[in-house]
């Protein structure tokens, strides 16, 4: 049997709806346009919880930016991070290890070809002239003003100098600053640098080897600085060792002897060594040779009288004579003032 709803039932629901409806479309409305009222005396709280949020995030926001910039002053100077700097702003204070004419070969040319067209692909190695320098924490990448020195890099200064751009530079480690041994580990870094990127001529690595175990015995003059000690400090074998210094002390002699001592083998450089140690046979000393003997013979009546001289000895004799003291007296008062008058001659 099918049911049917009373039209007092429907009513009841139509005005259940409606109220349910009026209240969905109130709570659509924005708060602010509702506009509670305002109690007397008393101001709306602007900004609220958003404005403590925003300075909150300020703060933190500056702290990182603090530790960043400390951060990145302590990777300069660990030489993580690579400064750019004018070509002026470097100076090359212990020169070169290469040939006098390095700048004139075709190794050169070609290398500055290739950065002309590609760049600087390798930073250079330099140390602060000031060793107590740090990079302004406000901007650690900007060392302007700044002097440094050059350690490794000679020939990429050089041809960025010539074309006029500015250099990609590291700072490399400055342990040794201000000790003793800060030349000998300036000159060890600029060898083994020139060891790793192209091989030295022999004559060129075994200067460079003397050069340093000279200076790192000038720097510790208190001791006896061994050769095993020394080769295994820089890396190199202990026979290089006595060789390095025996060419460093002859270089001027090989360079003199030899116009293309940058290309001799290692071979060839020690023969040529050899040759320079070899010296001429002297002639023995003459003995000086003794003055010859003078002798003078004089008559007394029929007796004779003979005077001798060598050198700075004089004798006289006078055979058949009697000569006292009286006699030999006058006769030295005579030679005496003769030679007074007329001089040893």
């Amino acid at each position: 049997m099918k049911r049917t709803l009373s039209g007092s039932i429907l009513k009841k629901k139509s005005k259940t709806e409606d109220a349910v409806a009026s209240d969905d479309v109130a709570a659509d409305v924005p708060s602010e346009q509702q506009e509670p009222p305002v109690a007397s005396g008393l101001k709306p709280r602007l900004g609220g919880s958003g404005s403590a949020w925003k300075a909150g995030a300020l703060t933190d926001a500056e702290k990182l930016l603090k530790e960043e910039r400390a951060l990145s002053v302590e990777m300069v100077l660990a030489g993580q991070q690579e400064l750019r700097l004018s070509p002026d702003q470097i100076v090359d204070v212990i020169g070169t290890d290469r040939r006098d004419d390095w700048q004139d070969q075709e190794a050169y040319a070609k290398l500055k070809a290739s950065i002309a067209a590609n760049g600087q692909d390798t930073p250079i190695a330099v140390w602060p002239v000031d060793p107590n320098w740090r990079p302004d924490e406000r901007e650690p990448s900007n060392a302007e003003g700044i002097q440094f020195h050059l350690i490794v890099g000679r020939r990429r200064h050089a041809i960025l100098k010539e074309l006029g751009r500015p250099i990609r530079a590291l700072l490399v480690s400055q342990d040794r600053r201000g000790t003793d041994e800060e030349e000998f580990e300036a000159l060890f870094m600029r060898f083994r640098e020139n060891e790793e990127r192209e091989n030295l001529s022999a004559f060129e690595q075994l200067a460079a080897i003397g050069e340093m175990f000279k200076r790192l015995q000038e720097a510790n003059p208190e001791q006896k600085i061994k050769a095993i000690d020394f080769a295994q400090r820089v890396g190199i074998h202990n026979s290089a060792v006595s060789r390095g210094r025996t060419v460093y002390a002859a270089r001027e002699q090989i360079l003199h002897a030899c116009k293309n001592a940058y290309a001799l083998s290692h071979r060839e450089l020690e023969n040529l060594l050899k040759e320079l140690s070899v010296k001429p046979k002297q002639n023995p000393l003459k003995k000086p040779e003794k003055p010859k003997a003078i002798r003078v013979e004089r008559r007394v009546g029929d007796k004779k009288l003979s005077v001798s001289g060598q050198g700075g000895r004089l004798s006289v004799s006078a055979s058949g004579l009697a000569l006292n003291k009286e006699v030999l007296t006058g006769l030295s008062d005579l030679i005496a003032e003769y030679l007074k008058k007329h001089g040893s001659n």
